[in-house]
């Protein structure tokens, strides 16, 4: 006799009513703060419930925050003077490297796809917004930057200081994989080795055991022979003997898995022992002599899909900062964002570790996108952080040397009114002072504001889901469209140079005489020749 099968049906619905249940709860757990950063809340229910967390989250990170001077106080003569102090060559071996390439790979490179150098790609966006340059001195302005894009045979390096409105690579993961599209490169470019932070960041999965992470918007709290060392990065780390970091590479956007190089950076005033493993199978260790002076360990691989960092020994008074991953050329982006970080927070860290990771990174552009925390609805002058954005841009030029310097005009933006949302009054007028400072201190200046409008503004960014509905802060959709807009500018701007470089060096030719006619009617139509600018509204993935 066949026994009769047994009805789950019910246990079944009593398990998804329990697990329902559970995660209801969850979902009315108030956000938590750890590290001092505070972290999202766990709603599962966001379609259904609103608990106003976003528009807390743009009240608190974008609005309340006073502009105080006292915070930008920094003597710059005594920057440059502790810069040039501290960056004496140590006697100690600053920079190790471990090459894994087999012989046959040491000569390929990353090179960038075949195009005409004067005529820029198909647009991304239907309207273009251009950059203003403001370059009075052509040292080391955006033209520059542009002839160094065209020409390098080495990794041209963009560093985006940023604050929230760019957390977890927002906007900068996509203008990293269209740039590296056009230019070549690889990888996500600089990582935390520890941050509560970095499970947001979809671009590299980075797991740390053993690391005390401190913010530098909570600098006090860090122990005090931290709070000296602190990055543009915002974050320093300290590890106990046995701490770990392990990075991997992600599919989150095209050319991420094509790094092929990584640079650690630290600080070991001590003797220490460090290990590193690379794709979870080739060990070395490396005996580091102790000497306050930034440290690096170049990592050299065909395909470099995991990397891992171990401190052996060593650990006390040492510092950890994290990982770039590259290519060996094309372009590198490194986001530099720091929540509810209005610029000042770059006048806290130590310029001489700036200026000692640059003479071993080398950066070529610095993007500074500051302000969204500074706006008030109502407030319409802002000509004193206007002029604390060109001390800015003086600290800048002081920590990076050779990097060009592009300020992004703050985002589109809108309040709550009794009619609804409504554009804040307040954007225009810190775009005018922050142009306003570009022209002042010769750099450059990308009005972000213009470029949203110009695909909709604010409310349609809410509309279609590419910001919160706290109509501040954008998402990666959002972000998308942004740094669409960006490329478009930066392809733009290049071309025009080197049209103009280009016309020059034919002017010179012209000049000298020896031409035939047909050479010179050829170099005279080549002088009219204009710049071709295509449109493609949706790129492919």
């Amino acid at each position: 006799m066949d026994t009769p099968e047994k009805d789950y049906t019910r246990t079944a619905w009593l398990a998804v009513t329990a697990l329902i249940a559970v995660l209801v709860a969850v979902s009315f757990i108030p956000p938590r703060t750890l590290g001092g950063i505070k972290l999202r809340r766990a709603n599962i229910l966001s379609d259904l419930i609103d608990f106003d967390d976003a528009e807390a989250a743009g009240a608190e990170a974008a609005t309340p925050t006073t502009f105080d001077e006292e915070e930008f106080r920094i003597d710059l003569e005594q920057v440059a003077e502790r810069i040039v102090a501290d960056t004496t060559p140590p006697p100690v071996q600053i920079s190790f490297e471990w090459d894994l390439r087999h012989e046959g790979d040491t000569l390929r490179r990353d090179r960038p796809p075949h195009r005409s150098a004067h005529r820029p790609p198909k647009r991304l966006t239907d309207t273009l917004t251009p950059i203003e340059d403001f370059d009075t001195t052509g040292l080391r302005g955006m033209r520059v930057f542009c002839d160094t894009l065209l020409r390098a045979r080495r990794p041209v390096r963009i560093a985006f200081f940023g604050d929230s409105f760019v957390e977890g690579d927002i906007l900068t993961a996509d203008l990293r994989e269209q740039l590296q599209i056009l230019y070549g490169g690889g990888g996500p470019g600089f990582a935390p080795m520890a941050s509560p932070l970095t499970g947001f960041r979809r671009t590299i999965s980075t797991q740390s055991k053993g690391w005390n992470a401190y913010n530098i918007m909570q600098r006090k709290r860090a122990p005090e022979n931290q709070r000296e060392n602190f990055y543009v990065s915002g974050w320093v780390c300290q590890p106990s003997d046995g701490a770990s970091t392990r990075w991997e590479q992600t599919d989150a956007r095209q050319r991420l898995d094509s790094c092929r190089a990584a640079q650690v950076l630290f600080r070991s005033p001590r003797d220490s022992r460090i290990e590193l493993i690379v794709n979870d199978t080739a060990r070395r260790t490396f005996d580091i002599a102790g000497d306050a002076a930034v440290r690096r360990i170049v990592v050299r691989a065909p395909h470099l899909h995991a990397l891992t960092f171990r401190v052996l020994s060593g650990a006390e008074d040492f510092t950890g900062y994290g990982a770039l991953f590259e290519g060996d050329a094309g372009i590198v982006v490194d986001n530099y964002s720091i929540r509810s970080n209005n610029g000042q927070a770059m006048f806290w860290t130590n310029p001489s570790v700036n200026a000692q990771i640059d003479a071993l990174v080398g950066y070529d552009l610095v993007i500074l996108q500051y302000g969204l925390n500074i706006m008030q609805a109502g407030v319409l002058d802002y000509s004193g952080y206007g002029r604390q954005i060109e001390k800015m841009v003086a600290y800048v030029r002081q920590c990076f040397p050779k990097a060009a310097v592009l300020i992004l005009g703050v985002s589109d933006r809108s309040v709550k009114t009794d009619r609804g949302f409504e554009p804040m009054d307040a954007v225009p007028r810190m775009i005018e002072y922050q142009r306003r400072a570009a022209r002042n201190a010769g750099a450059a200046f990308w009005p972000t504001s213009e470029a949203m409008r110009a695909q909709g503004g604010m409310e349609r960014f809410v509309q279609n889901g590419w910001a919160g509905k706290d109509f501040t802060h954008i998402n990666y959709e959002g972000g998308r469209r942004i740094a669409w807009a960006l490329v478009d500018a930066l392809n733009d701007f290049t071309a025009r140079h080197a049209s103009q470089r280009k016309a020059e060096e034919l002017r010179i030719e012209l000049g000298k005489g020896i031409l035939t006619p047909q050479q010179r009617r050829r170099i005279e139509r080549r002088l009219l020749a204009k710049p071709r600018l295509e449109t493609l509204k949706e790129p492919r993935r």
